[in-house]
């Protein structure tokens, strides 16, 4: 993995350097910014476009820099990155997670807290595996699943299902009925199989067909949350992944 500090007080930058190599080492500092406009500037050029450009896992982004606050960043620079904010004032916690941070790490920032921060980061970064990958050629686009209901074994049609979901390590689908049933396969199995059209997944937990999509709601830091057009059981969030909502709007317009 890698990262990149915003922080505009040199021992500050040492210190969080000295603390990500003790107990990341696997993770590499990309460089630094004590500006907002120097942020702005190495954020730009760095779009993803080719590997020297690549954009960074994560960004440490400490709140009041030399010429303003991070949260200028937001509105001059397209950040593709998980944002932890690093500060010594916890007034700003609100407004983090209204720009959709990962964390938010008080000063001085306790090993423990660092962990727990660069893990969520982790968890995240698994969860924005590009989800538009095709199926490989040879892989057939699965047209029925096979229900297994006691004795017996039932047939559901892909055109009769509204989604996929997993809970408490078990994969799920619910038909456009509202019922649901057990499934054997995994989500990442099923991903591999069904038809790019007519199902996406929205997260690592959750896929939905198209025809199930009533509408969508805007959250805060902009994230999408679905309104299914079924009723069915349980508390299912229905909430697309950051990563994922510029191709989830690209697939509901097709």
């Amino acid at each position: 993995m890698t990262a990149y500090i915003i922080e505009d007080e040199p021992r500050a930058q040492r210190i969080l350097q000295n603390l990500l190599a003790a107990e990341f080492p696997e993770i590499t500092v990309l460089g630094f910014a004590s500006s907002v406009v120097g942020a702005v500037q190495w954020l730009n050029a760095h779009d993803g476009s080719t590997p020297e450009k690549a954009v960074p896992d994560i960004i440490f982004m400490d709140v009041e820099l030399q010429d303003g606050n991070s949260f200028q960043i937001f509105d001059k620079a397209s950040i593709k990155s998980h944002v932890i904010m690093t500060t010594a004032y916890d007034s700003y916690a609100v407004k983090a997670f209204e720009v959709n941070s990962l964390d938010y790490l008080l000063k001085p920032i306790e090993p423990e807290d660092l962990r727990r921060a660069v893990s969520r980061a982790k968890a995240a970064r698994l969860d924005a595996v590009p989800p538009r990958e095709e199926p490989a050629p040879d892989t057939p686009v699965r047209e029925k699943y096979l229900i297994r209901l006691n004795d017996r074994i039932v047939p559901l049609k892909a055109k009769e299902i509204a989604l996929f979901y997993s809970e408490a390590k078990n994969s799920f689908v619910v038909r456009t009925d509202g019922t649901s049933y057990v499934l054997d396969e995994s989500l990442d199995t099923l991903e591999q199989q069904m038809d790019r059209h007519r199902f996406f997944r929205i997260s690592r937990s959750c896929i939905i067909a198209e025809d199930a999509v009533d509408s969508v709601t805007k959250l805060v830091g902009s994230r999408l949350r679905v309104i299914p057009k079924i009723k069915f059981k349980g508390n299912l969030d229905l909430t697309v992944s950051r990563a994922r909502v510029d191709a989830f709007l690209d697939w509901l317009q097709q």
